[in-house]
């Protein structure tokens, strides 16, 4: 299947899911039903649930990007609280929750354990997942252990491994202006560590096209500049100086044998029409689950619900709902 093809399948399923699909995000973003911090191995994580946890429907937490993201990137899914539960977690070291700061936490494992700790705490018996990115990853790994309490997973935009990711990259740089492209190469963002400021601006405009289209709505960037924000250090620890070249502890990650775990009816792949995880690779992964779901949200880049929260919302929203009648 084309790219053209794999886009046109998700535009066609966003609109049948947007039916109905109501106001795109709830607005009163400082009144959470519940928050807590909830010990880890390492430190505790901020956790906030909006939404009835008790409810008839089974709640959906959401793991962040990064590594070092926050859950800021998942309030406009809050829309979705009004008919279940919807929980967001800062990870450790990230956001809202502890710092330790000891590269001994910043293990791919660790991260995933951090899940059953919330949930346990929560004390929810049945839950979906979605991850998106760095969390992508987190939520592939956690799906590949099967736990009982998962009731559904998807992966959103997911870091599936870093040599598909590098590879989508560098399709990605080949889209840009011919003057970027060189810049990029001469100034040395392709292949430096450490770059140097010369690489900032046409990195910005890579960052522009494929991982953000659109500045975030006001009250989200107000909500988002409380407290502390993205961890830049953990970031390059982990992954490195930018999306298109890993030299931390992630450059060598390959999940992608982990798929073959994942229970196909159970699992939706979804990204953007301009994301940095290209829908020709992200579909092409959904393929190899069998009975997965995938779309592509039209419009969007890598900030799926940033740049298209209604239609995002909308795509979860009708998939959700058919997992919660095979529940």
């Amino acid at each position: 299947m084309d790219r053209r093809a794999l886009i046109a399948g998700g535009a066609s399923l966003a609109g049948v899911a947007l039916a109905g699909a109501g106001p795109a995000r709830a607005r009163d973003l400082a009144r959470p039903t519940r928050e807590l911090m909830v010990p880890v191995e390492g430190g505790r994580v901020y956790v906030r649930v909006d939404g009835d946890l008790a409810g008839a429907r089974a709640p959906i937490i959401m793991a962040h990007g990064g590594p070092g993201g926050t859950h800021a990137s998942f309030l406009e899914a809050l829309a979705l609280a009004g008919e279940r539960a919807v929980i967001l977690y800062d990870q450790l070291d990230s956001g809202r929750s502890d710092h330790p700061n000891n590269p001994a936490n910043w293990l791919v494992s660790r991260f995933v354990d951090e899940l059953e700790a919330i949930r346990a705490a929560l004390g929810v018996a049945r839950w979906h997942m979605l991850g998106a990115s760095w969390g992508g990853t987190i939520a592939l790994e956690y799906g590949a252990r099967r736990p009982t309490a998962l009731a559904g997973l998807v992966l959103a935009s997911p870091l599936i491994s870093t040599r598909s990711w590098l590879a989508d990259a560098r399709a990605l740089i080949g889209e840009l202006p011919t003057p970027i492209q060189e810049e990029l190469r001469r100034c040395g963002a392709l292949t430096l560590p450490a770059p140097p400021p010369s690489c900032d601006e046409p990195t910005r405009a890579f960052y522009a096209a494929f991982n953000r289209r659109e500045p975030p709505a006001p009250d989200i960037k107000a909500y988002t500049g409380q407290g502390r924000g993205f961890n830049a250090g953990l970031y390059r620890a982990m992954w490195g100086a930018s999306e298109f070249v890993s030299t931390g502890t992630l450059k060598d990650y390959d999940g992608e044998p982990l798929l073959a775990k994942l229970e196909g009816k159970r699992t939706l792949f979804l990204c953007g029409q301009y994301d940095e995880a290209r829908p020709v690779t992200v579909g092409a992964f959904a393929a190899r689950v069998p009975g997965a779901g995938f779309g592509v949200v039209p419009g969007a880049a890598h900030g799926l619900f940033n740049d298209r929260p209604a239609e995002t919302i909308g795509m979860l929203r009708a998939w959700l709902a058919r997992q919660d009648v095979l529940a």
